[in-house]
Protein backbone atom coordinates (compact mmCIF):
# COMPACT_ATOMS: atom_id res chain seq x y z
CA UNK A 1 0.00 0.00 0.00
CA UNK A 2 1.64 3.51 -0.88
CA UNK A 3 2.43 5.78 2.17
CA UNK A 4 0.12 8.70 2.59
CA UNK A 5 2.83 10.33 1.74
CA UNK A 6 3.26 9.10 -1.99
CA UNK A 7 -0.41 9.34 -2.35
CA UNK A 8 -0.18 12.83 -2.08
CA UNK A 9 2.26 13.28 -4.74
CA UNK A 10 -0.37 11.43 -6.77
CA UNK A 11 -2.91 13.76 -5.84
CA UNK A 12 -1.19 16.77 -7.00
CA UNK A 13 -0.27 14.87 -10.36
CA UNK A 14 -3.36 13.69 -10.94
CA UNK A 15 -5.79 16.71 -10.72
CA UNK A 16 -5.66 18.22 -14.30
CA UNK A 17 -6.13 14.58 -15.79
CA UNK A 18 -9.70 13.55 -15.13
CA UNK A 19 -12.19 14.46 -17.70
CA UNK A 20 -15.35 16.74 -16.28
CA UNK A 21 -17.51 14.26 -16.47
CA UNK A 22 -16.65 11.81 -13.97
CA UNK A 23 -15.84 14.14 -11.39
CA UNK A 24 -19.14 14.54 -9.19
CA UNK A 25 -19.11 17.60 -7.61
CA UNK A 26 -15.53 18.33 -9.12
CA UNK A 27 -12.26 18.62 -6.80
CA UNK A 28 -14.05 21.82 -4.80
CA UNK A 29 -17.50 19.89 -3.81
CA UNK A 30 -15.88 16.35 -3.51
CA UNK A 31 -12.95 18.27 -0.82
CA UNK A 32 -15.93 19.81 1.15
CA UNK A 33 -17.66 17.41 1.62
CA UNK A 34 -14.85 15.25 3.36
CA UNK A 35 -13.46 18.33 5.23
CA UNK A 36 -16.98 18.70 6.51
CA UNK A 37 -17.57 15.48 7.49
CA UNK A 38 -14.28 15.41 9.76
CA UNK A 39 -15.55 18.07 11.41
CA UNK A 40 -18.92 16.64 12.47
CA UNK A 41 -17.11 13.48 13.99
CA UNK A 42 -17.39 13.25 17.49
CA UNK A 43 -14.22 14.06 19.37
CA UNK A 44 -12.85 10.54 20.06
CA UNK A 45 -12.71 10.46 15.84
CA UNK A 46 -12.51 14.13 14.80
CA UNK A 47 -9.26 14.82 16.73
CA UNK A 48 -7.38 12.10 14.73
CA UNK A 49 -9.24 13.11 11.33
CA UNK A 50 -8.12 16.10 11.64
CA UNK A 51 -4.80 15.68 12.28
CA UNK A 52 -5.00 14.13 8.46
CA UNK A 53 -7.39 16.61 7.06
CA UNK A 54 -5.46 17.75 4.29
CA UNK A 55 -4.63 13.88 3.19
CA UNK A 56 -8.66 13.22 3.56
CA UNK A 57 -9.55 15.94 1.75
CA UNK A 58 -6.62 15.51 -1.05
CA UNK A 59 -7.55 12.22 -1.26
CA UNK A 60 -11.45 12.59 -1.83
CA UNK A 61 -10.89 13.26 -5.42
CA UNK A 62 -8.23 10.52 -6.28
CA UNK A 63 -10.87 8.15 -7.25
CA UNK A 64 -11.91 10.10 -9.79
CA UNK A 65 -8.18 10.04 -11.50
CA UNK A 66 -7.06 6.43 -10.41
CA UNK A 67 -8.29 5.39 -13.75
CA UNK A 68 -6.72 7.80 -15.77
CA UNK A 69 -2.90 7.80 -13.42
CA UNK A 70 -2.77 4.18 -13.02
CA UNK A 71 -5.21 2.95 -16.12
CA UNK A 72 -7.16 1.28 -13.20
CA UNK A 73 -10.09 -0.43 -15.70
CA UNK A 74 -12.36 -1.55 -12.39
CA UNK A 75 -12.43 2.65 -11.45
CA UNK A 76 -15.06 4.23 -13.71
CA UNK A 77 -18.04 1.40 -12.81
CA UNK A 78 -17.81 2.09 -9.02
CA UNK A 79 -18.85 6.09 -9.37
CA UNK A 80 -22.72 5.56 -10.88
CA UNK A 81 -25.54 3.44 -11.25
CA UNK A 82 -27.78 3.95 -14.26
CA UNK A 83 -30.84 2.58 -12.50
CA UNK A 84 -33.18 2.63 -15.26
CA UNK A 85 -30.77 -0.15 -17.31
CA UNK A 86 -31.38 -2.93 -14.61
CA UNK A 87 -34.65 -3.07 -15.22
CA UNK A 88 -37.84 -1.15 -15.09
CA UNK A 89 -38.39 -2.14 -10.98
CA UNK A 90 -36.24 -0.20 -9.57
CA UNK A 91 -37.70 -1.88 -6.35
CA UNK A 92 -36.74 -5.34 -8.27
CA UNK A 93 -33.26 -4.47 -8.05
CA UNK A 94 -30.40 -5.97 -5.67
CA UNK A 95 -30.17 -4.05 -2.57
CA UNK A 96 -27.21 -5.89 -1.38
CA UNK A 97 -23.75 -6.40 -3.07
CA UNK A 98 -23.64 -9.99 -2.40
CA UNK A 99 -27.17 -10.35 -4.52
CA UNK A 100 -26.25 -8.14 -6.86
CA UNK A 101 -22.63 -10.01 -7.51
CA UNK A 102 -24.65 -13.27 -7.48
CA UNK A 103 -27.62 -12.06 -9.90
CA UNK A 104 -25.67 -9.99 -12.39
CA UNK A 105 -22.73 -10.87 -14.78
CA UNK A 106 -19.29 -8.57 -14.42
CA UNK A 107 -19.84 -6.80 -17.95
CA UNK A 108 -23.35 -5.62 -16.72
CA UNK A 109 -21.84 -4.02 -13.51
CA UNK A 110 -19.15 -2.29 -15.30
CA UNK A 111 -21.40 -1.12 -17.92
CA UNK A 112 -24.31 0.07 -15.71
CA UNK A 113 -22.48 1.22 -13.10
CA UNK A 114 -22.03 -0.86 -9.13
CA UNK A 115 -22.28 2.62 -7.06
CA UNK A 116 -24.35 1.75 -4.19
CA UNK A 117 -22.76 -2.09 -3.87
CA UNK A 118 -19.16 -0.68 -3.90
CA UNK A 119 -20.21 1.63 -0.84
CA UNK A 120 -21.32 -1.48 0.89
CA UNK A 121 -18.00 -2.91 0.24
CA UNK A 122 -15.95 0.23 1.02
CA UNK A 123 -17.71 0.27 4.49
CA UNK A 124 -16.99 -3.31 5.09
CA UNK A 125 -13.47 -2.43 4.10
CA UNK A 126 -12.96 0.44 6.70
CA UNK A 127 -14.76 -1.86 9.99
CA UNK A 128 -12.02 -3.83 9.52
CA UNK A 129 -9.44 -1.43 9.08
CA UNK A 130 -10.52 0.28 12.54
CA UNK A 131 -10.81 -2.76 13.78
CA UNK A 132 -7.17 -3.29 12.87
CA UNK A 133 -6.40 0.32 13.81
CA UNK A 134 -4.30 0.49 10.67
CA UNK A 135 -3.74 3.74 10.45
CA UNK A 136 -2.70 4.13 6.61
CA UNK A 137 -5.59 1.85 5.60
CA UNK A 138 -8.30 4.22 8.24
CA UNK A 139 -7.46 7.32 6.32
CA UNK A 140 -7.29 5.99 2.82
CA UNK A 141 -10.37 4.24 2.99
CA UNK A 142 -12.38 6.86 4.52
CA UNK A 143 -11.52 9.38 2.40
CA UNK A 144 -12.56 7.47 -0.90
CA UNK A 145 -16.02 6.17 0.90
CA UNK A 146 -16.71 10.06 1.32
CA UNK A 147 -16.22 10.56 -2.79
CA UNK A 148 -17.99 7.49 -3.42
CA UNK A 149 -20.72 8.85 -0.84
CA UNK A 150 -20.52 12.22 -2.60
CA UNK A 151 -21.02 10.30 -6.30
CA UNK A 152 -24.49 8.82 -4.74
CA UNK A 153 -25.90 11.92 -4.42
CA UNK A 154 -24.99 13.44 -7.56
CA UNK A 155 -28.71 12.63 -8.99
CA UNK A 156 -27.03 12.10 -12.48
CA UNK A 157 -24.78 9.80 -11.22
CA UNK A 158 -28.18 7.33 -11.18
CA UNK A 159 -29.10 8.09 -14.26
CA UNK A 160 -28.88 6.70 -17.96
CA UNK A 161 -28.90 10.46 -19.04
CA UNK A 162 -26.45 11.34 -17.56
CA UNK A 163 -25.38 14.29 -19.42
CA UNK A 164 -28.44 15.03 -20.66
CA UNK A 165 -27.33 13.75 -23.53
CA UNK A 166 -31.21 11.91 -24.71
CA UNK A 167 -32.88 15.30 -23.67
CA UNK A 168 -30.69 17.25 -25.91
CA UNK A 169 -29.28 19.01 -22.92
CA UNK A 170 -25.49 17.86 -23.18
CA UNK A 171 -23.12 19.72 -21.40
CA UNK A 172 -25.73 19.59 -18.09
CA UNK A 173 -23.50 17.28 -16.11
CA UNK A 174 -20.42 19.56 -15.67
CA UNK A 175 -22.92 22.66 -15.54
CA UNK A 176 -25.01 21.53 -12.35
CA UNK A 177 -21.76 19.57 -10.34
CA UNK A 178 -18.92 22.19 -11.02
CA UNK A 179 -19.89 25.66 -12.74
CA UNK A 180 -22.62 26.05 -10.13
CA UNK A 181 -20.87 24.61 -7.55
CA UNK A 182 -17.49 26.64 -7.81
CA UNK A 183 -19.66 29.45 -8.35
CA UNK A 184 -22.01 29.29 -5.78
CA UNK A 185 -20.20 26.93 -3.30
CA UNK A 186 -19.26 30.09 -0.57
CA UNK A 187 -22.59 30.56 0.53
CA UNK A 188 -23.32 27.27 1.34
CA UNK A 189 -23.88 26.16 5.15
CA UNK A 190 -22.16 23.11 5.89
CA UNK A 191 -22.70 22.87 9.21
CA UNK A 192 -23.90 19.44 9.90
CA UNK A 193 -25.17 17.59 12.89
CA UNK A 194 -22.84 15.40 15.02
CA UNK A 195 -22.83 11.75 13.21
CA UNK A 196 -25.71 8.85 13.96
CA UNK A 197 -25.13 5.02 14.32
CA UNK A 198 -26.84 3.38 10.69
CA UNK A 199 -28.33 0.58 11.46
CA UNK A 200 -28.96 -0.82 8.34
CA UNK A 201 -26.29 0.54 6.11
CA UNK A 202 -27.60 -0.97 2.78
CA UNK A 203 -31.48 0.76 3.31
CA UNK A 204 -29.86 4.08 4.23
CA UNK A 205 -27.23 4.06 1.15
CA UNK A 206 -30.09 2.77 -1.53
CA UNK A 207 -32.47 5.68 0.24
CA UNK A 208 -29.77 8.44 -0.46
CA UNK A 209 -29.52 7.00 -4.23
CA UNK A 210 -32.92 6.95 -4.94
CA UNK A 211 -33.81 10.50 -3.22
CA UNK A 212 -30.63 11.38 -5.58
CA UNK A 213 -32.34 9.81 -8.82
CA UNK A 214 -35.91 11.31 -8.04
CA UNK A 215 -33.78 14.74 -8.22
CA UNK A 216 -32.56 14.06 -11.72
CA UNK A 217 -35.25 14.63 -13.61
CA UNK A 218 -36.26 17.56 -11.71
CA UNK A 219 -32.83 19.65 -12.26
CA UNK A 220 -33.24 18.16 -16.39
CA UNK A 221 -36.29 19.63 -15.99
CA UNK A 222 -35.99 23.07 -14.75
CA UNK A 223 -32.65 23.45 -16.91
CA UNK A 224 -34.99 22.65 -20.04
CA UNK A 225 -37.49 25.13 -19.34
CA UNK A 226 -34.80 27.45 -18.31
CA UNK A 227 -33.02 26.83 -21.86
CA UNK A 228 -36.23 27.83 -23.57
CA UNK A 229 -37.10 30.78 -21.80
CA UNK A 230 -33.59 32.21 -22.24
CA UNK A 231 -32.00 33.99 -25.41
CA UNK A 232 -29.45 31.35 -26.69
CA UNK A 233 -26.99 33.79 -26.71
CA UNK A 234 -27.60 34.41 -22.92
CA UNK A 235 -26.77 30.62 -22.07
CA UNK A 236 -23.58 29.76 -23.21
CA UNK A 237 -20.62 32.67 -22.68
CA UNK A 238 -18.80 33.48 -25.55
CA UNK A 239 -14.79 33.89 -25.90
CA UNK A 240 -13.90 35.85 -29.50
CA UNK A 241 -16.89 34.69 -31.08
CA UNK A 242 -16.90 31.21 -29.99
CA UNK A 243 -18.33 29.42 -27.10
CA UNK A 244 -15.89 29.87 -24.48
CA UNK A 245 -14.48 26.61 -23.12
CA UNK A 246 -12.83 24.88 -20.05
CA UNK A 247 -9.72 22.39 -20.09
CA UNK A 248 -11.91 19.65 -20.37
CA UNK A 249 -13.96 20.93 -23.82
CA UNK A 250 -17.21 21.91 -21.39
CA UNK A 251 -18.67 25.65 -22.35
CA UNK A 252 -19.35 27.92 -19.61
CA UNK A 253 -22.54 29.18 -18.93
CA UNK A 254 -23.06 32.84 -18.59
CA UNK A 255 -23.08 34.17 -15.05
CA UNK A 256 -26.26 35.23 -15.17
CA UNK A 257 -27.98 31.96 -16.86
CA UNK A 258 -25.63 30.26 -13.71
CA UNK A 259 -27.41 31.89 -11.00
CA UNK A 260 -31.15 31.65 -12.75
CA UNK A 261 -30.47 27.85 -12.94
CA UNK A 262 -29.13 28.10 -9.10
CA UNK A 263 -32.00 29.93 -8.02
CA UNK A 264 -34.47 28.13 -9.78
CA UNK A 265 -33.42 24.80 -7.97
CA UNK A 266 -33.81 26.83 -4.68
CA UNK A 267 -30.46 25.35 -3.10
CA UNK A 268 -30.66 21.96 -4.47
CA UNK A 269 -26.89 21.48 -5.25
CA UNK A 270 -26.10 22.62 -1.33
CA UNK A 271 -28.85 20.45 -0.13
CA UNK A 272 -27.23 17.21 -2.13
CA UNK A 273 -23.48 18.61 -1.06
CA UNK A 274 -25.01 18.85 2.58
CA UNK A 275 -26.36 14.90 2.59
CA UNK A 276 -23.22 14.00 0.63
CA UNK A 277 -20.95 15.43 4.04
CA UNK A 278 -23.64 14.22 6.58
CA UNK A 279 -24.43 10.65 5.22
CA UNK A 280 -20.35 10.22 4.96
CA UNK A 281 -19.82 11.44 8.57
CA UNK A 282 -22.73 8.68 9.35
CA UNK A 283 -21.08 6.04 7.32
CA UNK A 284 -17.62 6.97 9.24
CA UNK A 285 -19.20 6.92 12.48
CA UNK A 286 -20.82 3.55 12.09
CA UNK A 287 -17.27 1.90 10.97
CA UNK A 288 -16.00 3.14 14.01
CA UNK A 289 -18.88 1.54 16.20
CA UNK A 290 -18.89 -1.60 14.85
CA UNK A 291 -15.32 -1.77 15.30
CA UNK A 292 -16.08 -1.70 18.37
CA UNK A 293 -14.76 2.21 18.90
CA UNK A 294 -11.21 1.68 19.17
CA UNK A 295 -8.99 4.73 20.73
CA UNK A 296 -7.37 6.36 17.18
CA UNK A 297 -5.65 8.66 19.46
CA UNK A 298 -2.75 6.27 19.98
CA UNK A 299 -2.00 6.16 16.57
CA UNK A 300 -0.88 9.81 16.27
CA UNK A 301 1.99 11.21 19.09
CA UNK A 302 1.38 14.25 20.95
CA UNK A 303 2.64 15.96 18.96
CA UNK A 304 1.34 15.56 16.11
CA UNK A 305 -2.23 16.43 18.15
CA UNK A 306 -0.76 19.10 19.75
CA UNK A 307 0.12 20.72 17.01
CA UNK A 308 -3.39 20.93 15.55
CA UNK A 309 -5.19 22.01 18.55
CA UNK A 310 -5.20 25.69 17.45
CA UNK A 311 -6.19 25.31 14.40
CA UNK A 312 -9.11 22.76 15.05
CA UNK A 313 -10.63 24.70 17.77
CA UNK A 314 -10.27 28.31 15.48
CA UNK A 315 -12.16 25.93 12.50
CA UNK A 316 -14.89 24.76 15.20
CA UNK A 317 -15.33 28.16 15.88
CA UNK A 318 -15.40 30.13 12.91
CA UNK A 319 -18.28 26.55 11.55
CA UNK A 320 -20.31 27.27 14.63
CA UNK A 321 -20.81 30.72 14.24
CA UNK A 322 -21.62 30.90 10.21
CA UNK A 323 -22.07 27.47 8.72
CA UNK A 324 -19.06 28.16 6.92
CA UNK A 325 -15.68 26.23 6.05
CA UNK A 326 -12.25 27.67 5.99
CA UNK A 327 -11.24 28.48 2.84
CA UNK A 328 -8.56 26.81 0.76
CA UNK A 329 -7.29 26.24 -2.61
CA UNK A 330 -9.31 23.38 -4.80
CA UNK A 331 -8.16 23.32 -8.36
CA UNK A 332 -11.38 24.34 -10.49
CA UNK A 333 -12.79 23.13 -13.43
CA UNK A 334 -14.53 26.62 -14.61
CA UNK A 335 -12.31 29.77 -13.55
CA UNK A 336 -13.58 33.08 -14.03
CA UNK A 337 -12.28 35.61 -16.02
CA UNK A 338 -11.05 35.14 -19.13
Amino acid sequence: MFSIRRRGVLAAAALLAVPSLLMAWGNWGHQRVNRAAVLALPAPMRTFFYNHIDFVVTESVIPDSRKYVINDKPEGPRHYIDLENYGDDINAIPRTSTEAYAKYDAALLDKEGRLPWYIQDMLGKLTAAMKKQHKDEILFVAADLGHYIGDATQPLHTSANHDGQKTGQKGVHAFYESQMVEQFGKTYNFKLTEPKLITDPTAEIWRVVLQSHAAADTLLAVEKKLAAATPADQVIEASNGQPRKNIFNSSYRTQPYTAAYHQALNRMVERQLRTAAQTTANFWYTAWVNAGKPDLSKLDTEYTTKSNEHNLKEELKTLDKTGKLVDFSSFTEFPQGK
